[in-house]
């Protein structure tokens, strides 16, 4: 084997490759031309060991953390490995059954640092120390080439990879929109994204980034000052006719829907259609620059924004099945499990509990049946609701049992806000009770809940249709 003649003809390919993936397929292609051994190339990207080139194998693994398998080893220490029985090497990963012995080098940029590693493995003989040697020489002259070329990098399809991860985890639609935003900035290379989301009065701008750039902000302006129908009208375009982009070049004047866009400054535009027509947005990606987004680009933001709309509806299906769960179906209000959690924050001498009982309401079931009772219930929970004050909250813990949690600074406070609800009830042609107890410090949460109910049981006594404020 003339190795010198390897290094020659792996020296002679690297400058006529152009792309940092196209030097390491020459590479391994040029490697496999002198040796049967199973090649591959690694490169460390975001946190990964990426394999950006190999020759055939029944298994080869995409990406490798950098601290696992003799590749793994070899990145992190910066030092060739040789390994003559693998077998005996705890660290290495079979890619195929009959492979015995492999040789893994560190990939080196000019400055000594590992950008990645170069492995050969073998199923059958092969003089390790001379392969060694060479593979040293062409990851040295490997790694250089990848350095003048602007280092290893993700390709747009495994950024979008990475956010469509990063979006998936987003716990809030907050969160999501600018998982979403920034994907699209970075998988497109465009200088701005606005997400356009409908909700029940129709399409409004979604979440602005954290630091918006100027662009953005006179995007944002130029769309809230054009109205509701501007934004209507280009969600509507992009459902309508799909994906579309945008050279905005002199001399082609635009559509009607584009006008605030273009009073914006954009010049490149990608407008995409985010889930179904009646429910969904669009998502607009932006330039000031006139760029050409050739149709890979578009596709790729179609992706994103399936995958934003998927997200999105999981997040928007949670809240719905949360909220399900911790209300009471028939009235809307909150039951015994956020109750609990609420009173569990009760500020002594500051929240007061409101014990509420509907007067007579046994009567009406067994005259009238359980649904003119729950007529009854659901008549005097928005009664209730609408005579209480803003952050007053209201909660069904019972049959016929309610419980108003209210912030007040005396419990005189609490009782006009209690008289208040006997109004509201009085106005409906109902009547109720309510008793009325402020915490105590080290009281616990419960233990109030019980001096309120002795309070209304107490206007129960005195013939109902009142107000009771438990003892100090």
């Amino acid at each position: 084997m003339d190795h010198q003649q390897v290094i020659r003809d792996v020296t002679a390919r690297l400058p006529m490759a152009s792309t940092v993936t196209e030097v390491c397929q020459a590479t391994v292609a040029a490697l496999a031309r002198y040796t049967p051994a199973t090649i591959a190339v690694l490169l460390h990207v975001r946190g990964r060991l990426r394999c950006v080139a190999a020759t055939g194998s029944w298994q080869v693994f995409a990406t490798v953390a950098p601290d696992a398998g003799i590749v793994g080893r070899v990145y992190t220490r910066g030092k060739s490995a040789v390994v003559p029985d693998v077998a005996a090497d705890l660290d290495h990963i079979p890619v195929r059954p009959d492979v015995a012995a492999e040789v893994c080098v560190p990939v080196l940029d000019p400055a000594g640092r590992a950008v990645g590693v170069l492995d050969l493995q073998w199923t059958g003989p092969a003089d390790l120390g001379s392969w060694q040697a060479t593979a040293e020489r062409v990851a040295g002259r490997l790694g250089a080439r990848i350095v003048a070329l602007g280092g290893p990098a993700e390709s747009r399809s495994e950024k979008l990879l990475r956010h469509a991860a990063a979006m998936t985890a987003a716990s809030t639609e907050w969160d999501l929109m600018a998982a979403t935003i920034g994907a699209a900035r970075d998988v497109s290379a465009l200088a701005t994204a606005i997400l356009v989301l409908a909700d029940r009065t129709g399409p409004q701008l979604g979440a602005p980034t954290v630091a918006p750039g100027e662009l953005e902000t006179r995007m944002r302006a130029e769309l809230a000052e054009a109205g509701p129908q501007a934004l209507r009208r280009i969600t509507d375009r992009a459902h309508r006719y799909g994906a579309g982009y945008t050279l905005g070049e002199s001399g082609h004047p635009p559509t009607a829907e584009h006008e605030p866009l273009v009073r914006a400054g954009v010049r490149t535009l990608m407008a995409v259609p985010v889930g179904p027509p009646e429910r969904g947005g669009v998502l607009l990606v932006a330039d000031e620059r006139l760029l050409r987004p050739d149709p890979t680009t578009v596709n790729l933001m179609e992706l994103l924004a399936g995958q934003a709309w998927s997200c999105l509806d999981r997040l928007r299906t949670l809240d719905r099945l949360r909220e399900q769960a911790s209300s009471d179906p028939l009235t809307g209000l909150r039951h015994t499990g956020p109750f609990g959690q609420r009173i569990a924050t009760a500020t002594p001498g500051r929240t007061a509990l409101l014990a509420i009982d509907v007067d007579g309401f046994k009567s009406v079931n067994d005259t009238y049946g359980h649904q003119a009772g729950d007529r009854v219930l659901v008549g005097l929970a928005r009664a209730l609701e609408g005579a209480l004050r803003q952050g007053d909250e209201l909660y069904r813990i019972g049959g016929d049992e309610f419980v108003a949690v209210i912030e007040v600074t005396r419990p005189e406070e609490a009782v006009r806000v209690a008289e208040r609800l006997t109004e509201a009830a009085r106005r409906i042609g109902r009547t109720i009770s309510v008793g009325v107890a402020l915490p105590r410090p080290g009281e616990s949460p419960e233990l109030t809940l019980r001096r309120a109910d002795q309070a209304l049981y107490a206007v129960k006594r005195q013939g109902r249709d009142g107000v009771q404020l438990s003892a100090a």
